[in-house]
């Protein structure tokens, strides 16, 4: 009797397991921690996963746990989210860092000139909410969830999925489940002092580690029988590895999160804890490495992943449909929360005029250059079809409050010789997409720009620019030679002049094909320049004025600038034309006569390898009547400083030893960027400079001057720091170049 009970009890055990394992099905949960670039260990330990044939019913994450996750839900594969993250350069994504092509004229000047810039609201200096406001960030996800933007409950996603995040104002955990997918991560991931808070249904949001870096009961509470979770997060560091006041700030957030952790672990039914102590919340650089770390650490929990695989019903995974185009047609703009910015200033900056087909690079560059302006503290935007299933582009922005800021800067050359320059800008002065900007410049030389500018997008801006150089400096006796007294003879090669300008400027221009920009207006200047070195003027003073004269003149130009770096550019061209017809003339100049001047410059830059490109750039200028107005002829030499009233740059001379109303000058320089940011350089220009050469036909006699240079070039959050040897064949003797920080 007693084998008999046995036998039965084991075929009725037999026949339970065999349904439970064809029949029964349990659901499990997947928890992924935040932990920065070692959230990438997310990545290894889901290739696993899947090899195991293991089931996800729902992902909770936080941070970059919730960033993959998402991403996961959304339907890539461990595989293609290794691929993805191996293309993305963190640096730029987490930066902000906007592609120069992407920002328009005025905000690539205004880009490359200062070093610091600070809120300065009631004339009290602030600081920013963060180094990033997440912009390429939010770029890259939307763009990566693009074939599940209709999707507003994350519970309908692929996977379901939620987030979280952490109200700053009161400090409380808020789950994410709804919305935006794109905007909840970003609010889930805005590490405080990396990235600026997100708003959300008018809660101000920040990084969800903060209250809850491992969402686990989070993740049962939603009917999950198994739960695996994998913790990136960072254990406590000893003294010698706390090196900044980042540091310190995520090793007392880990107090917490490494406590909450003994009673989180007990709840986590496979616990994969990937290797990741020599890895910090930035080593994105070493993303290859943390996703092998997930892989070993996942792989310890193998057998039992499989375990779990079997006690799954295998549901045939449905086929994501990814969008494939690099293409978007935009049928409408719908755009809120403008109030002080206008919808032509808005769509202008976007470069959009709808109906239109733009790239998703061209449209995410258009939102960095509206993001660039920075006039908007969040920038929120989704695609969603209209009844004849058309793309409609809802643009949701708010406005920042910040209107005023302070900006500074210093620099170096061997022409203008040490300047420090203070800047305060404010913006909405007298009306909406206004701005005013004055540069206040001491050092050896004092000298101001003051500019205003009203922003019309795509229709015509105006602009006002006002300002005063001056330097002093050495010339050879040929640069004043038609200004200089026939009767004086001087036993002496050069002598030092005192050079001042003084010019405004009203100008209109606007865009032209979305990538040209196109501009008229009129321009008053006072030019002087004289010698203390030589002779008595009227007052009996020891010094010669050999210009002293106001001109008035009509200007337009033309631009395209796609350069990806203005002073090391890799790739891009470049294109300015410049066209001044000076009309009349008052003081010293006696003898005026209208004229015109002419020049235009252009360049090319192409990358061989990763490291080594060529920038190929070719320019010239003429001067058409006035043969008695020479003071603004072309002079050329020096390097370094921001060119001026027809002074242009020549390596191998020193600044403006040559001077005529013609000039043809080509330069190639081929960049060996040796480390990150870290460039060296050899340079070639060549030039013809003279009177009247194309009248004469000297332009093409043959080479009058030249110059080759070897230089080290260091980028900075000063600007370019260069040094540079330079030699010249026809001097034989060398010069040496001395550049720091951006040029104004």
């Amino acid at each position: 009797m007693k084998h008999l009970l046995l036998i039965v009890f084991l075929i009725i055990s037999t026949i339970t397991f065999s349904q439970e394992k064809s029949d029964g099905d349990v659901k499990v949960g997947l928890v992924l921690s935040g932990g920065g670039a070692k959230g990438l260990a997310h990545i290894g330990a889901l290739k696993v996963i899947e090899e195991t044939g293991v089931r996800i019913d729902y992902i909770g994450g936080t941070s970059m746990g919730a960033i993959i996750g998402a991403l996961y839900a959304s339907g890539y594969s461990a595989n293609q989210l290794d691929s993805i993250f191996r293309q993305t350069d963190f640096s730029t994504l987490i930066q902000d860092d906007i592609p120069r092509s992407a920002k328009t004229f005025y905000e690539k000047q205004e880009a490359e000139k200062y070093a610091l810039v600070l809120p300065f609201e009631r004339f009290k200096i602030g600081f920013p909410s963060g180094l990033s406001k997440g912009q390429n960030v939010y770029n890259l996800l939307s763009k990566l969830t693009s074939h599940v933007s209709n999707i507003s409950n994350f519970s309908e996603l692929p996977i379901p999925f939620f987030c979280v995040a952490t109200n700053v104002e009161n400090g409380q955990e808020v789950i994410l489940d709804h919305g935006y997918l794109p905007r909840a991560v970003t609010a889930s991931g805005a590490l405080p002092s990396l990235f600026s808070p997100v708003m959300i249904d008018n809660k101000v949001l920040i990084d969800g580690g903060v209250v809850n870096n491992y969402p686990v009961g989070e993740v049962r509470s939603k009917g999950m029988d198994i739960i695996i979770g994998v913790d990136v997060q960072d254990s406590l560091k000893n003294r010698d590895n706390l090196t900044s006041a980042f540091d310190v700030l995520v090793q007392i957030n880990n107090y917490r999160t490494i406590r909450d952790m003994k009673e989180k672990r007990k709840k986590t039914d496979v616990y994969i804890h990937p290797n990741i102590k020599d890895f910090s919340v930035v080593s994105f650089d070493e993303g290859k490495k943390i996703v092998e770390s997930g892989v070993v650490a996942a792989n310890l929990n193998r057998e039992e992943l499989e375990k779990i695989a079997l006690r799954q019903k295998q549901v045939k995974p449905e086929k994501i449909k990814f969008d494939a185009n690099d293409t978007i047609f935009i049928k409408e703009v719908k755009i809120e929360g403008n109030e002080k910015y206008t919808r032509s200033y808005v769509l202008g900056k976007l470069k959009l005029r709808t109906p239109d087909k733009v790239t998703y690079e061209d449209f995410s560059e258009g939102i960095n250059n509206l993001s660039a302006t920075g006039n908007f503290q969040d920038i929120n935007y989704r695609f969603f079809e209209d009844e004849n299933n058309e793309n409609i582009l809802l643009l949701q922005l708010r406005e920042s409050a910040s209107s005023m800021m302070l900006r500074f800067a210093a620099h170096y050359d061997d022409l203008f010789r040490t300047a420090a320059l203070v800047n305060i800008t404010k913006k909405r002065l007298f009306t909406n997409n206004d701005i005013a900007s004055l540069d206040l410049i001491a050092g050896d030389n004092l000298r101001y720009n003051f500019e205003y500018y009203i922003d019309k997008g795509f229709y015509w801006s105006v602009g006002f620019n006002s300002k005063y150089h001056f330097f002093e400096t050495d010339v050879p006796l040929s640069f004043i030679g038609a200004d200089l007294d026939a009767q004086l003879s001087l036993p002496i090669n050069s002598l030092s002049i005192k050079y001042s300008d003084f010019t405004n400027q009203l100008y209109f221009e606007t865009l032209f094909q979305r990538t040209f920009i196109f501009g008229l207006g009129g321009e008053h200047k006072y030019l002087r320049y004289l010698s203390e070195t030589i002779g008595t003027d009227d007052n009996n003073l020891p010094r010669t004025i050999f210009e002293s004269t106001n001109y008035y003149s009509a200007f337009g130009f033309l631009k395209y600038d796609s350069y990806d770096n203005s002073f090391f550019p890799k790739s891009g061209a470049y294109f300015s034309g410049d066209f001044h017809w000076y009309l009349l003339a008052n003081g010293r100049n006696k003898n005026f006569e209208p004229f015109s001047l002419a020049k235009a410059k252009l360049g090319y830059a192409y990358t061989f390898f990763n490291t080594i490109s060529a920038n190929l750039t070719t320019e010239g200028g003429f001067k058409w009547g006035g043969p008695e107005t020479t003071s603004l002829d072309f002079a050329l030499g020096g390097y370094g400083f921001k060119e001026m009233n027809n002074i242009i740059p020549f390596m191998g001379y020193e600044a403006i030893s040559l001077r005529g109303n013609t000039y043809l000058k080509s330069t190639l320089t081929f960049d060996y960027e040796i480390f990150r940011k870290n460039h060296i350089n050899i340079s070639a220009n060549i030039a013809n400079v003279g009177n009247d050469l194309f009248e004469n036909g000297q332009w093409i006699d043959g080479v009058n001057y030249s110059g080759f240079t070897a230089g080290y070039g260091l980028e900075t959050v000063l600007g370019p720091m260069e040094i540079k040897y330079s030699y010249s064949p026809e001097l034989d003797k060398s010069e040496w170049y001395v550049a720091l920080g951006y040029r104004f």
